[in-house]
């Protein structure tokens, strides 16, 4: 009998987990005040949201009752409103560190994440912290969590005797629903309470099923609103004044306006009129010896915001869209380059975005860059002339993404480069699908793409993966396996460095999935991974990988792996030349990583690395490390230092060409080097309040290759010395970038930014090994970069401007 009773209470549990909780919306014609009080009547008498459930670490357990949480719903004509109480029976102890828009740094946490059709397909999450700092995303299984899209609305938080409150107006310009009169919308309300990274959500959401989005609850109630235009505009006004050594100071003024533009209840227009990116982060540039271009991080808000559709494949690199020049002028004989930019001017940019209600998403994005020009001069006459190295140019991509059963699609991808003129054209097109089982168990992952080169002469190739894996439960593996073509070529407007090949990869692994006495999360995987060239089968890479990763009840983590490469490999891509490898020979890898807990004041990240290869003193060792130091709720600095050095590091340095008359070999010639590499990493953030931050970043980088003796590389991937070769190919590169950034939002989506940048950099072939001496000649020399720009950008929201003068009418 008691065993009866026993499932019969563990069915209705489970049961309760299972089913979709549902909150009633209050209508109501009162005015509500967002000042963090929920004292307007309004809120007395609507239904109360409870029984929050723990999320992490220990999935399925109840907030306890001194931390329970009620919130409540209520909407009018014009936004929906939240008022949450999040009870605490120790409010000194709520941590509220006050950081920037997006970035909640140590401070308790408050969400809501609504999805207007109700579909399990995209949530729009709105967070406040308890230091009443917004932050909003949107959120999809496939994507997880875009920070790049920022909406305009209204919150409050304040601390109080029992706990703290938060108080929210969220216009329905900033979400996306139907225009049925009876509104159902998927909800779901969320809790940190940071000093026990503790995160509890009101519906359950059961970690071991391999989804978030479907596990929201209901929001009912709401009738007969209308989904407002969404027309808002955000003129911006900036002035740029640039200072070098040597060089005269000018100021430059621009000005622009973007546009957003819903077209119906599910599509959005995003334009740029005139683009200003005179404030975007800079590029953390390294010395690349490798045969690959450096790849950089997207800063451009446009580029970045909402474009969770056009990440689709992996097939779309922003970076392309106003970057270097596509070609390099040709030279005659006695002439040299004056004048070569570094990057090509955007015109403009459009994009449309957004899901149907059947799950059907539609993404265009369209940019224009300008004709641009190299300068070149003879040497012996002094005449000039210009040369284009980028014609106008349009770039489009095109993306068809088609989700059904609520966790599974497929996608059409489509990326176009037309350049014009004789200039090289590219298409490439995809086919992707995520397939996931209807219990979110197992799930089927790939896609293939082809692309098509039109130049002097035409390129096709083709690219295909597959993955199976197990998406639940503590023990999870997948297999999968690639296969590329030589030709193919996706670098137009995708980022792409291995092709002509095919591999073989699998992975297994354990986790918890509640805490234990000793940890919160822990987790091993075992990973195994080979790769064959394509048209020799040779072997290009081979690993074994185990690591372990695990964060203590004290929530500090630790997280160390071992990686075999038992066999010789053979390496295509290094000698830079067609059908030519160099011998890697067989080596083993470490790494080990501790990061204490960021809600002390003091903490710390350490990270360490060994590599030691089968061969005589080749070896790789660094280490990093990054102290933090939380001063107050306004002050933090961090700092982090750099150190690799590469001990016997075999690398390519030079190619010399066969002549007309073949007198002389292909010899590809290869170092034998040390290379040593310092960087450092200063960051700080003094908060006045919530909307107003001061920022500083700078960085410091060095890093040199030292070449002890030269290299021939034979036809069968072997390396002997070769002393013939005396050209200095030695490498010195250090950098050097501050940023002092004032950040205000002074009004809703409106912000005044004022930014002091200085930036040098410089290449050599004499290495200087004076550390000191390096960094104080780069920042006295000429090449030393100054810059000051503020600017003010305004939102407008034609509804807003519409009510208003309807008023005064």
């Amino acid at each position: 009998m008691k065993k009866i009773i026993l499932f019969g209470f563990l069915f209705t549990a489970l049961c309760g987990y299972s089913q979709k909780k549902a909150i009633q919306a209050q209508v109501t014609s009162q005015y509500i005040s967002i000042d963090g009080k929920l004292d307007e009547p309004a809120w007395e008498n609507a239904p109360i949201a409870s029984d929050f459930i723990m999320l992490e670490p220990d999935n399925g357990k109840s907030i306890p009752f001194e931390k329970r949480t009620e919130v409540k719903v209520l909407y009018n004509n014009d936004a929906i409103y939240i008022g949450a109480m999040m009870y605490d029976d120790e409010p000194s102890k709520i941590l509220k560190e006050i950081s920037q828009r997006d970035n909640f740094g140590t401070a308790d946490l408050f969400g809501v994440f609504i999805n207007g059709f109700n579909d399990g397909q995209q949530d729009f999450m709105f967070y406040v912290s308890a230091a009443d700092v917004q932050g909003d995303c949107i959120m999809t299984d496939a994507n997880g969590e875009d920070y790049s899209w920022d909406a305009v609305w209204i919150s409050k938080a304040a601390v109080k005797e029992n706990g703290w409150v938060v108080e929210i107006k969220i216009p329905y310009s900033a979400l996306r629903f139907s225009a049925e009169n009876k509104q159902t919308w998927g909800i779901n309300f969320f809790r940190e309470v940071k000093r026990d990274r503790f995160k509890y959500t009101w519906n359950f959401i059961d970690s071991k099923i391999g989804t978030f989005t479907q596990q929201a609850g209901t929001l009912e109630g709401i009738e007969n609103i209308k989904p407002p235009t969404r027309l808002f505009l955000m003129p911006y006004a900036s002035y740029y004044l640039n200072a070098a050594d040597g060089q005269k100071t000018y100021g430059t003024l621009k000005g622009g306006m973007d546009i957003k533009y819903g077209i119906n209840d599910a599509f959005t227009i995003d334009a740029i009129l005139i683009p200003d990116f005179g404030q975007t982060k800079y590029d953390d540039q390294i010395l690349n010896l490798g045969p690959f271009e450096q790849q950089f991080n997207e800063n451009r808000a446009f580029f970045t915001e909402g474009t969770d559709l056009f990440s689709k494949g992996n097939m779309f690199y922003s970076r392309r869209i106003g970057g270097a020049p596509s070609t390099e002028p040709s030279l005659n004989e006695n002439e040299e380059i004056i004048e070569l930019p570094s990057a090509v001017n955007l015109v403009n940019a459009l994009k449309v975005s957004g899901r149907t209600k059947n799950g059907l998403g539609i993404g265009v994005l369209n940019a224009v860059t300008e004709k641009t020009f190299a300068g070149i001069r003879d040497t012996i006459t002094g005449e000039s002339r210009r040369e284009i190295v980028e014609p106008l140019t349009n770039y489009n991509v095109l993306v068809l993404d088609q989700r059904f059963r609520k966790n599974s699609s497929v996608t059409f991808i489509n990326t176009n480069v037309s350049r014009n003129g004789h200039f090289r054209d590219a298409n490439v097109t995809g086919l992707a699908w995520d397939l996931n089982t209807k219990a979110n168990t197992y799930s089927l992952f790939g896609n293939t793409k082809y692309s098509f080169i039109n130049d002097v002469e035409d390129k096709k190739g083709f690219y295909s993966t597959i993955s199976l894996a197990e998406t639940s439960g503590n023990y999870r593996y997948s297999i999968g396996s690639d296969f590329v073509t030589k030709d193919y070529d996706p670098n137009d407007l995708g980022i792409n460095f291995y092709t002509n090949y095919y591999n073989f990869y699998g992975n297994a692994n354990y986790r918890i999935l509640n805490p234990t006495k000793k940890f919160n999360t822990f987790r091993i995987n075992y990973n195994m991974y080979t790769e064959f060239n394509k048209e020799s089968g040779k072997l290009q890479d081979n690993s074994i990988n185990a690591n372990l990763n695990l964060t203590t009840v004290k929530n500090n983590y630790y997280g160390t792996g071992i990686t075999f490469y038992p066999l010789e490999i053979y390496d295509y891509y290094e000698p830079r030349a067609e059908n030519r490898y160099v011998t890697i020979p067989r080596k083993i890898e470490t790494w080990g990583s501790i990061s204490t807990n960021y809600n002390h004041k003091f903490a710390i990240d350490l990270n360490g690395t060994f590599n030691v290869f089968d061969e005589s003193e080749r070896i790789t060792y660094g280490f990093d490390i990054g102290p933090r130091y939380r001063f107050s709720d306004k002050l933090l600095l961090t700092y982090f230092f750099s150190y690799l050095r590469k001990n016997n590091n075999k690398g390519y340095i030079d190619q010399i060409d066969a002549d007309d008359n073949g007198n002389t070999p292909n010899e590809i010639i290869f170092a034998n080097r040390n290379v040593i590499t310092y960087s450092n990493t200063l960051g700080g953030k003094y908060a006045v309040n919530s909307a107003m931050t001061i920022n500083l970043s700078v960085r410091q980088y060095w890093s040199y290759a030292d070449n002890k003796n030269i290299l021939l590389l034979e036809p069968d991937g072997d390396l002997n010395p070769y002393p013939q070769y005396t050209t200095n190919k030695n490498s010195s590169f250090y950098s050097w970038n501050a940023d002092l950034s004032f950040s205000w939002w002074f009004a809703p989506g409106s912000q005044l930014s004022a930014l002091y940048r200085n930036n040098a950099s410089n290449f050599e072939r004499i290495i200087d090994k004076d550390f000191k001496h390096n960094v104080s000649g780069l920042l006295n020399n000429d090449a030393l970069k100054h810059i000051f720009s503020v600017s003010v950008k305004y939102f407008i929201d034609y509804n807003a401007v519409k009510n208003k003068l309807g008023k005064r009418a």
